[in-house]
């Protein structure tokens, strides 16, 4: 066998032993783990607080936070977000062959869709297994032109058990909020 065929088999059993099939980036793998770590806090409730900004005027502050990893799915799960007694988001996470979308439903008591409703975007490729980065997609562009340059971060830390969301807009932060499971 020669060098460049044997060497050729070693990186192919190095890739396999680390679960990156042939045509698989690692990007793609990290997403597929965000992704799967997220299903596994399916039935989880966090609670928390609102950590940027700190402002006593912002909408959420002083207000209890509840992330309830209530419906989950194959390729969707879907987060109910509480801000105080404001059950009107859910965050959306789907699964897709184009990769992880994440986006945001707001709905009136009622149940019928606010006018603002499924801003979000596509994960970027800089996130890891257990951190991803949603850039704004045209839909939230055309339908909030503000929010064009937005880049939401959603993680889970595995060892403290704290749930972070997070927002940028034009590369600044705009607001973050950290939550624990519920006990």
């Amino acid at each position: 066998m020669s060098k460049l065929c044997t060497f050729s088999v070693l990186i192919s059993a190095l890739l396999l032993s680390f679960g990156i099939q042939a045509g698989e980036s690692s990007e793609e793998n990290d997403s597929q783990s965000f992704f799967n770590n997220m299903k596994d806090l399916c039935g989880e409730v966090f609670t928390g607080a609102s950590t940027y900004p700190d402002d006593p005027d912002h909408d959420f502050a002083g207000k209890k936070l509840v992330a309830d990893f209530a419906d989950c799915s194959e390729n969707q799960i879907r987060i109910k977000f509480a801000v105080g007694e404001d059950h009107s988001r859910t965050w959306v996470v789907t699964q897709s062959e184009k990769g992880i979308l994440l986006k945001h439903d707001h709905r009136h008591a009622d149940g019928t869709p606010d006018d603002v409703t499924n801003y979000g975007g596509w994960a970027n490729k800089s996130g890891t297994a257990y951190k991803q980065y949603f850039e704004a997609d045209q839909e939230t562009a055309d339908l909030l032109p503000e929010a064009a340059t937005n880049v939401w971060m959603l993680s889970y830390d595995s060892e403290t058990q704290v749930l972070t969301y997070d927002l940028k807009r034009h590369n600044k932060p705009r607001y973050q909020a950290q939550l624990t499971p519920q006990n």
